[in-house]
């Protein structure tokens, strides 16, 4: 009489095998590393789950407090106006006063004006007879001043708030130039050119020590 594995086809065979090699010490230990690692995957699963959460929450945040220092910087600036409008009201209901009270009401409005701007961290720079400074300033003019050295600040045209690094406007100026007499001998040999030295337009740079421009 045959034995009931040999009865057995190969299929049944192969999961009886398989079945009696779960029961045997090592098939617990393979079953029991997997019941570990998936229970780790499920561990940092839930890790990243919660950390996407929290970074989500940090951004909105993030950018409700800026929204928030935007809008209290905003209306900082503008409360410091509000004095300046105030006394340009003022100044408005006497406007039939005496003219001399007028001005000196003006006077005091712009001198309000600069101290908000100063206070803003844009200073009011409008220094004359110093050197040229391409990071401060910027030509409207060259003319020629007798006495002055040739790139000096002669005449501020309009006046600039703010620092290097930090800088509202820079300062409009005049800048000296050489002596005709020494541009003229400067451009002997040289057909078709004149002595005198143009106007620069605003905003196109200065001119060093010999005149010429940056």
């Amino acid at each position: 009489m045959m034995s009931t594995d040999q009865d057995q086809g190969p299929q049944d065979a192969f999961a009886g095998t398989k079945a009696r090699a779960a029961g045997t010490p090592g098939g617990d230990a393979a079953h029991d590393e997997d019941s570990a690692s998936a229970g780790r995957i499920d561990e940092w699963e839930d890790r990243w789950r919660r950390t996407a959460a929290d970074l989500e929450n940090l951004r909105k945040r993030f950018a409700r407090d800026l929204e928030r220092d935007r809008e209290a910087e905003r209306d900082r600036t503008a409360g410091a106006w509000l004095p300046v409008l105030d006394h340009l009201e003022l100044a408005l209901a006497h406007a039939d006063a005496d003219p001399r009270s007028i001005v000196a009401g003006v006077r005091a409005v712009r001198d309000q004006a600069v101290d908000v701007l100063d206070r803003l961290g844009y200073p009011r720079h409008d220094e004359v007879g110093v050197p040229f400074d391409p990071a401060r300033h910027d030509v409207l003019s060259v003319v020629e001043e007798p006495g002055m050295p040739p790139g000096t600040v002669v005449a501020v045209v309009r006046p600039g708030y703010g620092d290097s690094g930090r800088q509202l406007r820079p300062v409009g100026v005049a800048v000296s130039r050489p002596p005709a007499d020494d541009a003229d001998d400067g451009r002997q040999g040289s057909p078709g050119t004149r002595g005198s030295a143009r106007e620069r337009e605003p905003g196109r740079g200065g001119r060093d020590a010999s005149g010429s421009v940056e």
